[in-house]
């Protein structure tokens, strides 16, 4: 199953991008709540076969905030005509959001795997020696 409208809807609740003629588009959005599948009630991971389809909702609207912020880091403060203009500060709420949503966002884990495998070890350590 793919990301519902009700999905990309909440998202664009999350992110403040109230409409598709904004910055990001529906397809857009779909495919960047895809990209952050989670694990089904099962425990089976996206890979498999069984896996019933569930996204991070609070993943994919940190890596937007995040990515709004780096457009809006080139905003600089400066002053003109006796008044002071503060660009800067949408860079400070937009990583603050950005923080807010990965605060939320679902828990994670990883499986170590050991390479290369152990192989048997064919020695006690405590034999006697033999001369």
């Amino acid at each position: 199953m793919s990301a519902t409208t009700a999905m990309v809807a909440q998202l664009r609740r999350m992110v403040n991008e109230p409409s598709s003629s904004s910055t990001y588009s529906d397809i857009e959005l779909k495919a960047a709540i895809e990209a952050c599948p989670i694990p089904d009630d099962d425990g089976n991971d996206p890979t498999e076969i069984d896996w019933t389809a569930g996204y991070d909702l609070h993943r994919t609207a940190a890596a937007i905030w995040q990515e709004k912020a780096s457009i809006a880091a080139q905003d600089y403060n400066f002053s003109a005509d006796g008044g002071n203009f503060s660009r800067s500060n949408v860079y400070e709420q937009y990583m603050k959001q950005c923080r807010y949503h990965e605060a939320r966002r679902q828990p994670g884990t990883i499986k170590l795997l050991i390479s290369p495998q152990p192989t048997a070890i064919e020695w006690v350590s405590n034999l006697a020696e033999v001369d």
